[in-house]
């Protein structure tokens, strides 16, 4: 039997990939169980797994016309992000899985206040930790909470479950042209301006060095592919 290629990892989920294309619901509660279920593989392989969802589904930002102050649009997201940990929770729950959701704003009712001395203890246990509040602080998208979390916790990698392949040259949607990359660094990144993830995190995992690997989430199964090895996608590093 084959063994994991990392011992800790950090899961970032797109919070509209956990909706698999229905958009008329926040979230497909079936698809939140495969995506589970292939967390679950990962934790019986001897992999820590800490997780982080956007809210894409539930919260887009301030909407464009409003008017609305940009700090207290990023607090609803940062609230959404506390629902889909919630939900993400129950569906560990369900199957018969300790996680715990920490949360980087105190909201004692719901969740327990981040500490990362809490986080890594929980990780040891077998636990899985799921991290909701984003950074407890506006101006920043999930991809930034989900690799400074991944810094704290020492996390092998962070695994960007996306609702594309991987990393292209353009956006596949709008240019059929447009290549996936297999392979390539943070530096090259920035250069070319690719939009791999929020160019914040990117800057951040090239000065900590942190390796990202972006696969699609449409099979969950891609989660556990990529801790064994398997998955195609792109790799991101220093």
């Amino acid at each position: 039997m084959s063994k994991p290629v990392y011992k800790r990892i950090l899961v970032k989920i797109s919070g509209e990939a956990l909706q698999n294309g229905d958009k008329s619901e926040i979230l497909d509660f079936d698809f939140v169980d495969k995506v589970v279920s292939s967390i679950d593989k990962c934790l019986k392989a001897g992999v820590e797994v800490g997780v982080i969802v956007g809210a894409g589904n539930i919260w887009r930002g301030a909407r464009k016309g409003v008017g609305m102050n940009r700090a207290r649009a990023d607090h609803m997201g940062m609230l959404a992000t506390v629902i889909n940990a919630l939900a993400l929770q129950d569906a560990f729950t369900r199957q018969g899985i300790d996680a715990r959701v920490l949360s980087s704003v105190e909201m004692n009712t719901f969740a327990d206040f981040y500490t990362q001395r809490d986080a890594d203890r929980l990780l040891s246990e077998g636990k899985v930790v799921i991290f909701g509040g984003g950074l407890g602080a506006p101006y920043f998208s999930t991809d930034t909470p989900a690799v400074v979390r991944a810094a704290e916790i020492g996390a092998d990698v962070v695994l960007m479950a996306k609702n594309v392949d991987g990393l292209y040259t353009a956006d596949p949607k709008k240019d059929p042209a447009a290549k996936r990359y297999d392979d390539v660094t943070y530096a090259e990144i920035l250069e070319k301006d690719l939009k791999a993830f929020d160019l914040t995190a990117v800057s951040f995992c090239n000065e900590n060095n942190i390796d990202c690997y972006a696969f699609a989430l449409s099979d969950p199964d891609n989660i556990y592919n990529a801790v064994m090895g398997t998955t195609t996608g792109t790799k991101m590093h220093k």
